[in-house]
């Protein structure tokens, strides 16, 4: 038995839809364990270019199975769109299971999704509009709609008007917004069930078996851990948590049965949305690496903020999640700078600050403690291994490794599979 968990150690977008492609061909199963569509995944093969938001890049292995955990919030409008990209473009879905247990995003949650974040003003969260927050909320609030419904048509008839009774006085009276019809909404709903239903299993035995026959298995988190719901950068994060942890709760495993995470790193800092940015450039060098690094967002096209690599986010990553080793992306995107930048740590009024604090009020006034290193010119896109690289590409890498004591176990140079190189063994 051998399991992976991928998890995003900065922002998200740090590259785990390639990561995990990467690893998937080693693997026998690949699960997605929580978030919906509002995250999203690029992977190129050969010359074509795929992007993913629900459905795990092991995808594109037809001999892997694919799984989409009970932690998930499913948009099954979202869901169908991506099942038919794929078949249009030459790839299987045969080999998916759904959980039985997800939840679904009900298109009322996308409504007040978009509403609640109008009303915010000035205190807008940037959520992606999804309806993940209010889907995760209903689900908390155990009045949720899950996958299991939609195989029983008079329950799930019943939950969406019990659940429209409550919506559409929302809608009405707070928002002065249009109601939803039921029966338009149990149509549509029952419509998109027959398509889903061939892949609606119970992911967790199917998971906890595959462990005891030592299948291997790879575990990916969607956004990162600064959007996690406890250990992000609260209220600017994600609804559910993508750090380590998280895989036993949205997968169904014990925690005993986690062998390895993998921590990805990208070789500079990005993030998406509103709040703090210690390590953020606002200048030439910001401009610079989000064009060389093509850095819009997969959902929803925004150009993401750049920043040098936070190291203090990375140790913090290290602690709640437990890495063992780091993926490092993007490193080809520093080529041809004369200096690069990490940050160490952060100034708060004068104090040195190593460990990444709760307050927002805290994080929002620290100021960067930035160690400077030399730069390298080559392209390093063809590099065939790490002994490679540029002497200074290499003292980067080392300089990260000594201040976040993790090894460092796979760089990406590149977009294509080709361009990804293992330094050690991941499983």
């Amino acid at each position: 038995m051998s399991s992976v968990v991928i998890v995003g150690t900065q922002w998200g977008d740090e590259g785990k839809g390639k990561i995990t492609d990467f690893l998937a061909e080693k693997s026998d199963v690949i699960t997605r364990y929580q978030g919906g569509n509002n995250a999203g995944h690029t992977v190129k093969i050969a010359d074509k270019e795929y992007k993913l938001h629900l459905i795990p890049s092991g995808i594109f292995y037809p001999d892997k199975m694919c799984v989409l955990g009970n932690g998930m919030v499913i948009d099954l409008e979202a869901l169908i769109s991506e099942l038919d990209y794929l078949e249009e473009n030459g790839v299987t879905v045969k080999n998916l299971i759904i959980s039985d247990r997800a939840h679904l995003i009900m298109p009322y949650h996308k409504v007040l999704d978009e509403l609640d974040e109008e009303r915010r003003d000035q205190e807008k969260i940037g959520t992606t509009k999804k309806g993940i927050g209010p889907c995760y909320m209903d689900k908390a609030a155990r009045k949720g709609i899950r996958v299991c419904d939609l195989l029983e048509p008079e329950i799930l008839k019943k939950k969406i008007e019990n659940s429209l009774k409550e919506k559409n006085q929302l809608l009405d009276r707070v928002y002065d917004s249009k109601a939803f019809d039921p029966d338009k909404m149990v149509a549509d709903i029952t419509r998109y069930a027959e398509r889903i239903k061939p892949f609606i299993g119970d992911s967790s035995y199917y998971i906890n078996t595959a462990l005891e026959n030592g299948e291997k298995l790879l575990f990916e988190g969607a956004q990162g851990t600064l959007l996690d719901l406890d250990h992000g950068t609260y209220p600017f994060v994600t609804s559910s948590n993508p750090v380590a942890g998280g895989v036993c709760i949205g997968a169904g495993i014990g925690p005993t049965n986690i062998t390895n995470v993998l921590g990805v790193l990208k070789a500079y800092s990005t993030r998406v949305g509103d709040g703090p940015f210690p390590s953020e450039l606002k200048d030439d060098i910001g401009d610079k690496i989000r064009e060389a690094g093509g850095e819009f967002g997969t959902t929803t096209g925004r150009p993401r903020r750049i920043g040098w690599l936070d190291l203090v986010i990375a140790r913090y990553a290290k602690r709640v999640s437990g890495l063992d080793q780091i993926a490092l992306t993007l490193l080809d995107v520093l080529s041809g700078f004369e200096k690069l930048k990490l940050c160490v740590a952060y100034k708060y009024k004068g104090e040195t600050l190593k460990e990444f604090p709760a307050s927002l009020e805290v994080l929002s006034k620290c100021e960067p403690v930035l160690e400077e290193l030399p730069g390298w010119e080559e392209d390093i896109t063809g590099i065939e291994s790490y002994d490679d690289l540029p002497t200074n590409a290499k003292n980067y890498l080392k300089r990260i490794e000594e201040i976040c004591s993790v090894p460092i176990s796979v760089i990406s140079v590149g977009p294509g599979r080709d361009q990804t190189k293992i330094i050690k063994d991941i499983f």
